[in-house]
């Protein structure tokens, strides 16, 4: 794409915050300028419509250039064309807010806090004393979840342009300063960030740094991808959610309870594994809640439709399944109810393949008022009887949790209690298609009335010799991939439950099918074990309504680097954006169409240099270039994509 004219960021970002404002079906009768309010000469090279955009791919980095393995590298453009048959392309670059780590203003003259940084419950420093002489406040390696919003009447002052937010939550710290792992014992911070918009280019500049206070709901456990509601709050995620039957003896669970409490036992698990929505204030800080309605599991990155009832859930764990919540009223996720898919026959990974129906269990109305309540005050043996050996009593009942069989009975009078407190063991025993490993991100193409949801990878329970595969599921796959793929989802209206009541939704899935799959390769010379040009492992996902691109985040184990990606829907062009640090995994991802009419791209990243045998031919190399990018491995980039400043051609000529 050499032969295109470069354009600058402020180009790139007004004309993808004016795509909204043309109609998805059809392209807007007045040029892109008029709908934009510009004047015509340094926005765009003409007043032609808008037609499409494509995006052109950056190879994948090699030792060749080990600098680029062990960073954020971007090779990729953007490519606008136009009706009149020009074509503009915009350089992409990368832009962090900060590594974890980093201190960042408060928005108090002078006062910083360190970004990413864990606290108890009393939002008192939790301190890595694990080396001694090198004490230090523990913060994470794994920024997630990001949503970037505007509000209406924003009263933070000072600004030099508009006030923009963002919501980042940080999943886990990997190891402590000792090299001993951390994983899933400290409660996971989240965060506002008041961005500085400048309205002539469009750069956003960190100006305040808020916690958001989680004393309210008992802290947050693993918190992992996430989505902007279409009412404008960050609906986070906890994954993996604590085995109650075992979580007294859990040495995770406990140390997490006395990093959180100061104590091993006063956390409770059934105060985790649920959905919190974090609200923004005018002034920059934010309050959060938890629902507990929306079923107890592994919560990944949920997807609002756009009635703004109906939720489809990814749910990342091995026997994980396929739920949607429908609420009682628009824009309120305290009510309603909870159903689990159950597959028909011809499931398959094969894209020519016609796909399954999927018809809905109803696992029960609740209130998240009335199964907090339950949690506070039920254990899981009054819930059911659940044991790890076969009992030989046919009044048990074998499901497959997270791949392991358990033999269960349910208490008399607990089928809601079940349902909301014990959801996977619940829905596989009232034969739910409990039979997916790892569905991840999940996110829908409005226009087309099609939800994606992106299985990390493709083996255990889906496969008839893996481990927790089960015939009931309906999933009966030959062979794995490890790879991975992204399922797409059929949507529609009219639907009943198995038990023949309606379902009040106009948005439900009907039908799955594969989109697109990864390939697995024997070891190439760099050690993917994927092939490096088609995605691997995909895990959080977007899709850009203006676009008609759906955007993928790798969480790989088979990619030496892993990469953000472009799939263009009517295309079909896979085109890869970004690559991570190696052993780093793409987090984070958010698009955001139009903020005070700007576009951005959010990108995260996680655990740079973490290292496996996968890089056993390239972490000589790299290991200290990532160590002196990133803090030793200790910190992590939260940022985005934007144009580059320094390709700012206006012209072809």
């Amino acid at each position: 794409m050499s032969d295109l004219p470069q354009a600058s960021r402020r180009q790139l970002l007004k004309f993808l915050g004016c795509a909204p404002m043309l109609p998805l079906g059809a392209f807007a009768s007045t040029s892109l300028l008029a709908g934009c309010g510009g004047t015509g000469s340094s926005v765009a090279p003409s007043v032609s419509q808008f037609l499409s955009v494509s995006f052109s791919s950056m190879p994948a980095p090699t030792l060749a250039n080990a600098a680029a393995m062990a960073t954020t590298t971007v090779g990729s453009s953007m490519n606008v064309l136009y009706a009149d048959n020009t074509t503009v392309s915009f350089k992409l670059a990368y832009q962090p807010f900060f590594i974890t780590g980093d201190p960042v203003p408060t928005g108090v003259a002078g006062a910083t806090i360190l970004s990413g940084g864990y606290v108890d419950i009393n939002n008192q420093p939790i301190i890595d004393r694990s080396v001694a002489g090198k004490e230090r406040q523990f913060f994470s390696d794994a920024p997630d979840g990001t949503s970037l919003l505007s509000l209406a009447s924003p009263t933070v002052t000072g600004l030099k342009g508009k006030a923009v937010f963002a919501v980042v939550q940080f999943e886990y710290t990997t190891n402590d300063q000792a090299g001993n792992s951390a994983y899933g014992t400290l409660p996971s911070p989240i965060a506002v960030l008041t961005l500085d918009q400048d309205q002539v280019t469009g750069k956003l500049t960190l100006v305040k740094y808020h916690n958001v206070n989680t004393a309210g709901v008992h802290g947050l456990w693993i918190t992992c991808g996430s989505s902007l509601s279409p009412w404008n709050t960050h609906l986070s995620s906890e994954e993996y959610e604590p085995d109650a039957t075992t979580a007294a003896t859990n040495t995770q669970f406990k140390a997490f309870s006395r990093n959180l409490f100061g104590n091993e036992t006063t956390a409770n698990p059934y105060h985790y594994g649920h959905l919190p929505e974090v609200t923004v204030n005018p002034d920059g800080t934010g309050t959060i809640k938890k629902h507990y309605c929306l079923g107890r599991i592994s919560h990944e990155l949920v997807q609002v439709m756009p009635d703004n009832r109906t939720v489809l859930m990814g749910d990342d764990a091995t026997n994980s399944g396929l739920f949607v919540f429908v609420a009682d009223r628009e824009k309120d996720l305290s009510a309603g109810t909870l159903y689990v898919g159950k597959l028909g026959s011809g499931f398959s990974i094969d894209p020519a393949a016609a796909g399954a129906a999927i018809t809905w269990i109803n696992l029960g109305h609740a209130t998240s008022a009335e199964i907090e309540a339950m949690a506070n005050t039920l254990k899981s043996t009054d819930i059911l009887t659940v044991v790890t050996a076969d009992p030989a009593d046919a009044t048990f009942s074998k499901v497959f949790i997270n791949g392991t069989a358990n033999w269960i009975k349910l208490k008399p009078g607990m089928e809601k209690a079940a349902a909301f407190l014990e959801t996977h063991r619940y829905a596989y025993l009232v034969g739910g298609s409990m039979g997916f490993s790892k569905m991840e991100g999940t996110t829908v193409n409005v226009r087309d009335k099609i939800a994606y949801s992106a299985l990390q990878n493709i083996q255990d329970s889906m496969i008839k010799t893996g481990k927790g595969w089960n015939a009931a599921s309906g999933i009966a796959l030959d062979k794995a991939l490890v790879a991975g793929g992204i399922m797409a989802h059929t949507l529609s209206g009219g639907q009943k439950d198995l038990g023949g009541a309606a379902i009040n939704s106009e948005w439900m899935p009907v039908q799955i099918k594969a989109l697109l799959m990864g390939e697995d390769i024997p070891a190439d010379a760099l050690g993917n074990k994927s092939n490096p040009d088609k995605i691997g492992n995909p895990d959080n996902i977007k899709f850009s309504e203006a676009m008609r691109t759906l955007f993928i985040g790798e969480d790989s184990s088979t990619h030496i680097n892993n990469f953000l990606w472009a799939y263009h829907i009517d295309t079909k062009i896979l085109s890869r954006l970004m690559s991570m640090p190696s052993g780093a995994e793409a987090t984070g991802l958010h698009v955001a169409d139009n903020i005070n009419g700007w576009t951005y791209i959010m990108s995260n990243f996680q655990h740079a240099g973490d290292w496996s045998s996968l890089h056993a031919k390239v972490q000589p190399t790299l290991d200290p270039l990532v160590r002196a990018n990133y803090k030793d491995r200790y910190g992590a980039a939260v940022g985005y994509l934007t144009a580059d400043p320094l390709n700012m051609k206006l012209s072809k000529g």
